[in-house]
């Protein structure tokens, strides 16, 4: 029986990464993600290419708690029994001092990168602990390391990510289910924009002079960890550009 991958924000960048690796691996993928369209565009997409029964779309937003819910108990009774949860949804807005940032931006990001993977981690694990097995990826930050200039919130949150699945590790400790915390760098995906809003130029420059990671280099760190021997647990993975060491020193040529 093949496995059943659930990613959150799976409609572009590392999640969209993801659901290409483990569909091509031959996983049964579940996407999710807020964007109708873009669902049912990448779900098309790999039916075609891999068949009819590869991937199940899920719109829902992970901010919301009986949205989530209510998502997951529609999925069809073959869909149900997840192995893999990749807690990927998660984004960063804004760059300003702490002082001066913008309050939405604030709730937008604490709510994302922290309650959303708390609502999938509460709805999803308790039946890997039923059946015995299960896999959890959390995607956290090298921004949860250490704090960097305008990072003040985003690299909070990425902190709390770190915390926590450093806590629900020692919560399952006592069962065979895996827990593995991912820590990319600078990937170049849509975050940028979408920190700046929309600012393309903005954008481009956090990744000019360097070559920088794609999200199918983390997608592939994501596989590795899920494939390793059932008594391995790839615990923890920092994942950096070549040129960078870490959150704040890169060497741009």
């Amino acid at each position: 029986m093949k496995k059943i991958v659930m990613i959150t924000g799976a409609t572009s960048g590392i999640g969209e990464a993801c659901a290409r690796v483990f569909t091509s691996a031959g996983y049964h993928v579940i996407l999710t993600g807020r964007n109708r369209t873009r669902l049912d565009e990448l779900c098309d997409g790999f039916m075609k290419a891999y068949g009819p029964d590869c991937v199940m779309p899920l719109c829902y937003d992970v901010c919301d708690l009986d949205a989530c819910t209510r998502a997951v108990e529609s999925l069809p009774a073959g869909w149900k029994d997840i192995d893999v949860l990749v807690n990927n949804a998660g984004l960063a807005l804004g760059l300003e001092p702490e002082y001066e940032g913008d309050p939405a931006d604030w709730s937008t990001m604490i709510d994302t990168n922290i309650k959303g993977l708390l609502n999938m981690t509460r709805i999803i694990v308790p039946g890997m602990v039923e059946r015995n097995c299960g896999h959890v990826i959390n995607m956290g930050s090298v921004a949860g390391d250490a704090a960097y200039a305008g990072g003040n919130v985003y690299c909070a949150t990425k902190s709390a990510v770190k915390a926590l699945t450093d806590g629900l590790r020692i919560d399952l400790a006592h069962t065979p289910i895996r827990v593995t915390l991912i820590k990319p760098g600078l990937v170049e995906t849509n975050f940028s924009r979408v920190r700046f809003h929309g600012d393309n130029d903005r954008a481009a420059r956090v990744y000019s002079g360097i070559e920088p990671l794609t999200g199918a280099d983390i997608a592939d760190t994501v596989l590795y960890a899920v494939q390793a021997p059932a008594h391995v647990q790839i615990a923890e993975v920092l994942v950096l550009a070549t040129h960078q060491a870490n959150g704040s020193v890169i060497c741009r040529r």
